[in-house]
C-alpha cells in the first residue's frame, strides 16, 4: 500500500536528475524544454511529487508520482507507467477521479486488466502470436486464447519505468523510460522507448511516444486508460455520449483478430458518425458485437496517420457536463466498452468494476498489422525514430 513517503521534486533536484542522466548516456536524456519542477513545496505549484508506492515480490521499489497544473491533476505509477488516477472537475468545478484503478500495487499486479498502463511492444493483438520480418518468423507468448495481446504475459506494463519530472514553459510532466532488450517476449531487437506525459497550461493530458531500435522490429504503443467522465465507481458509461470521426473499422473473428476487411459503419452498431450514446445499439443481435461481447474494436480513423495530433473524437457525459476530445497522430483507435470487468474486484473508490463500467480509447497502429500487408507498417527500422502522440482535451458543458 501507499506509504507516507515522499518527495518533491524541486527544479533544482530535476535539473541534477537530467545532469545525471546526461552523464551516464541515458537514451533520449534531453527533455527538450527546462527540466524542473517550480521549486514549490506541492503539486499544485508546479512541483512534481514523488512517494513510494508499494515494493514488488522481487524488491523493487514502485513510486507515485504526481503532478498537477491547472485544473487537471495526474498520478503515475513507476510500474508499468500506470495513469493510477486523473482529476479533471465538472461543470460545477468538483473535481473528481474519471480513470479506473487500485490504490495498492498488489492489486495491480494481480488483478489489473491493463489499467491506466504503458503498452508495448505491440499494443493490441497478434495472430497466434507469430509474425514474419524481412523472411524470418517470430514467436510470441500466448496470453489471449489462440493470440499475443499487448506485447505478451509479461509487456511493458509489468515492468518499472525510470521516471523524471520535468517543466516546458507553463506545462509540466513525466518522462518515462525504459530499454527492452533484444529477444523481450520473443521481440527481435533492443529497443530504447521513452514516453512524456505532460499536462498543459490548458489542462491537456498529451503523451508522447518515441522508440528507436538496432534491428528491425515491430511496434505499436499505446496506453489503456478506462474512463469513466461520471467519476471512477459511478457505474455505467453507457448514457456517455460519442461521436468518432471513422466511416470504417476492423472486423474481427471469433478470437477477435481483424479480417483483413475495412467495413463501413454505416448501418451498423460501431457508426458514431453523429454523436449518439455508447448503449444505444451495444446490445444488437450484431455478429461483431457477440464477438467482442460488446465493442471491443479498431476504428479506421477518416484523418489516416498524421504528422500532428488532429481531432477525432469527443465524448460527453450529461449529468457532470465533463467533456473529453481526443487527437492523434495514430490512424486508428480501439474502442472497448468494458466488456469484460466481471465484478470480481474493486477500484480506488471501494466500488466493483462491473461490464460497462468504463470504456478505453486506445489511439494505435491496427491490430495484427505484422500478418496484415494491406494495413498501414508497423515496422521500425535501425536509424528511424518511432513517434506517436495523443492529446486527452477536458472541457465542461
Amino acid at each position: 500500500m501507499t506509504t507516507s513517503r515522499r518527495t518533491v521534486i524541486t527544479a533544482a533536484a530535476a535539473a541534477g536528475l537530467a545532469a545525471s542522466a546526461a552523464t551516464t548516456g541515458t537514451a533520449h536524456a534531453k527533455s527538450g524544454g527546462d527540466s524542473a519542477g517550480s521549486g514549490g513545496d506541492s503539486a499544485g505549484k508546479g512541483g512534481a511529487v514523488k512517494e513510494h508506492f508499494g515494493t514488488l515480490a522481487d524488491g523493487t521499489d514502485v513510486d507515485r508520482w504526481t503532478i498537477e497544473n491547472g485544473r487537471t491533476r495526474l498520478r503515475v505509477l513507476s510500474y508499468g507507467g500506470i495513469v493510477q488516477s486523473l482529476e479533471i472537475p465538472d461543470r460545477h468545478g468538483r473535481r473528481a477521479n474519471v480513470s479506473l484503478g487500485f490504490d495498492d500495487l498488489d492489486s495491480y499486479v494481480a488483478n489489473s486488466p491493463y489499467f491506466g498502463a504503458l503498452i508495448g511492444r505491440y499494443g493490441n493483438r497478434i495472430a497466434r502470436g507469430t509474425f514474419t520480418l524481412d523472411g524470418k518468423k517470430y514467436q510470441l507468448p500466448i496470453n489471449d486464447g489462440p493470440n499475443s495481446l499487448h506485447g505478451g504475459d509479461k509487456g511493458f506494463d509489468k515492468h518499472v519505468w525510470s521516471v523524471e519530472a520535468f517543466r516546458k514553459g507553463a506545462d509540466v510532466g513525466l518522462t518515462l523510460r525504459r530499454v527492452s532488450p533484444d529477444g523481450e517476449m520473443g521481440y527481435p531487437g533492443t529497443l530504447t522507448v521513452r514516453v512524456d506525459y505532460t499536462l498543459t497550461a490548458e489542462g491537456d493530458f498529451r503523451i508522447d511516444y518515441e522508440a528507436t531500435t538496432d534491428k528491425a522490429t515491430v511496434v505499436n504503443l499505446t496506453n489503456h486508460t478506462y474512463y469513466n467522465l461520471a467519476g471512477e465507481g459511478s457505474g455505467s458509461i453507457y448514457n456517455h455520449r460519442l461521436e468518432i470521426a471513422a466511416a470504417r473499422y476492423t472486423p474481427v473473428d471469433k478470437t477477435l483478430i481483424p479480417t483483413g476487411e475495412l467495413a463501413r459503419v454505416a448501418g451498423t452498431p460501431f457508426d458514431f458518425r453523429r454523436t449518439k450514446e455508447i448503449g444505444r445499439d451495444i446490445r444488437e443481435a450484431h455478429q461483431q458485437v457477440l464477438y467482442g461481447q460488446g465493442i471491443d474494436h479498431n476504428f479506421v480513423l477518416d484523418k489516416g496517420i498524421t504528422s500532428r495530433p488532429e481531432h477525432f473524437l469527443t465524448v460527453t457525459e450529461p449529468e457532470s457536463g465533463r467533456v473529453m476530445r481526443i487527437a492523434t497522430t495514430e490512424p486508428g483507435a480501439q474502442f472497448y466498452t468494458g466488456n469484460f470487468l466481471t465484478g470480481t474486484f474493486a477500484g480506488t473508490s471501494g466500488k466493483v468494476y462491473r461490464q460497462g463500467d468504463a470504456f478505453a480509447l486506445e489511439t494505435q497502429h491496427f491490430p495484427d498489422s505484422p500478418n496484415q500487408p494491406s494495413f498501414p507498417s508497423t515496422v521500425l527500422r535501425p536509424g528511424q525514430t518511432y513517434r506517436s502522440t495523443t492529446v486527452h482535451s477536458f472541457s465542461t458543458r
